[in-house]
């Protein structure tokens, strides 16, 4: 019998950059284990091509890429989630759909690159530096054995994942 394969909701106001990028870096870290999706509270109505681009030199597919609205993942049908991870402030403080199941939230604020103004070089830099923050922390998130923990013990510690220690 195979391992499980979890559901992961990356949100973000805007759905165009942040939570895109999270969504498939984790499919791709992921290897089977988890299945990542992305939404917006706002969505922005378009990927930001910043992060299409990044996403496209380092080798990820970006097929099907689209800025959507988190209601597509509380309706009657949608994949139930296991985590529901917010990626931008402003989506952290707002308030939520109820997620069917009762999935493990956590907040990981990252810089909005999609709003620097800047030059194109200063925004690629920016989009660059956000990109490997949030490969970091997947890279930590998928070492934890969901399998093992408790789940209060998985909610701490994807909370804290990549915070310095007190």
């Amino acid at each position: 019998m195979g391992e499980r394969t979890y559901n992961v909701l990356f949100l973000c106001t805007g759905n165009s950059a942040r939570s895109v990028m999270a969504e498939v870096l984790l499919n791709a870290f992921g290897e089977g284990r988890f299945r990542a999706h992305s939404a917006g509270s706002h969505p922005a109505g378009r990927v930001n091509p910043y992060a299409l681009e990044l996403l496209r030199n380092n080798g990820h597919s970006t097929e099907g890429l689209r800025s959507k609205s988190w209601e597509e993942f509380a309706r009657p049908g949608a994949p139930q989630m296991d985590f529901v991870i917010t990626v931008c402030d402003s989506a952290a403080g707002e308030m939520c759909p109820v997620w069917p199941g009762q999935p493990m939230t956590a907040h990981w604020g990252f810089q909005d690159p999609a709003a620097l103004e800047g030059t194109e070089d200063e925004k690629r830099r920016l989009f660059h530096l956000v990109y490997q923050q949030i490969a970091r922390r997947l890279r930590i998130f998928l070492d934890l054995p969901m399998d093992k923990l408790e789940r209060l013990s998985v909610q701490e510690k994807i909370k804290n994942i990549g915070k310095a220690p007190a």
